[in-house]
């Protein structure tokens, strides 16, 4: 069988176009907000703070969860997330660095 086109592609491509992806969804930013903005784990619904039914956001925290960028434990009946501090430190790193490359001074472009 042959390859899959991202497996032509570095693990840095790869990981900055899935962040890029997580990010293309204005929920899942909107979800990233809330849990910095209340600094610790949501264990309640989050439908009333998003305004979507409860399948979307559970399918948009699968999506954050399945990068890393939150991390989800469980107690009873719910689930409780948080920002996982390490994966995001790590993410901003791989984006800074992708974000800070810089064209030379040089008048050769078309």
């Amino acid at each position: 069988m042959g390859l899959t086109k991202s497996e032509i592609f570095t693990s840095e491509q790869n990981e900055i176009s899935s962040i890029a992806k997580v990010f293309g969804h204005p929920a899942r930013v909107a979800i990233l907000q809330h849990l910095f903005k209340i600094d610790s784990c949501i264990c309640g619904d989050l439908v009333d703070e998003i305004g979507l039914a409860q399948p979307t956001i559970s399918q948009h925290l699968k999506e954050l969860k399945k990068i890393g960028l939150i991390k989800g434990n469980i107690t009873g009946t719910s689930i409780c997330y948080c920002i996982d501090k390490e994966n995001w430190s790590n993410m901003k790193t791989t984006l800074t660095a992708f974000l800070d490359q810089d064209l030379e001074d040089s008048n050769n472009c078309c």
